[in-house]
């Protein structure tokens, strides 16, 4: 494993700013085409170790905010994926069929879920910026 592969975002400076999250550790990332994406934060896929299977949602799903989108499995347990914002499923991440361990290589980049067209921009706004995202993980280790 390389060492960028080994990077971890455990100080808040290091949890990316340009993404929005939620407090069940989804983030969500505005993209030029109004689509967002969604993942699972740093935090999340170190707490759930090495990950061996994902299961996205379908294509043309509509979903709610915090409703169960996918699971995500790991040697350790497996855990509900949550849409944190409401909008249609328009692609998943391919990759994570044959290399679901790029969850934990690239949390913030090819180890994304999916993609959704929101139902309202504006629901991002309900969701944490870096800082709290920060204070809720921080919260949980102590």
């Amino acid at each position: 494993m390389s060492q960028q592969s080994e990077k971890r975002y455990s100080s808040m400076s290091e949890i990316p700013n340009e993404m929005k999250f939620a407090a069940t550790h989804e983030w969500a990332r505005l993209e030029e085409d109004g689509t967002v994406t969604v993942g699972i934060s740093d935090h999340a896929q170190q707490a759930l170790g090495d990950v061996v299977f994902v299961e996205m949602p379908e294509l043309g799903l509509t979903i709610s905010e915090g409703e169960e989108a996918g699971v995500v499995e790991s040697v350790k347990a497996a855990s509900d994926i949550y849409a944190p914002i409401r909008g249609e499923v328009i692609e998943v991440n391919p990759k994570l069929d044959d290399a679901p361990e790029t969850v934990n290589e690239d949390p913030y980049g090819e180890g994304w879920f999916f993609k959704l067209q929101p139902q309202d921009l504006s629901d991002l706004d309900e969701l944490l910026d870096a800082e709290a995202y920060a204070e809720v993980c921080d919260s949980e280790e102590h």
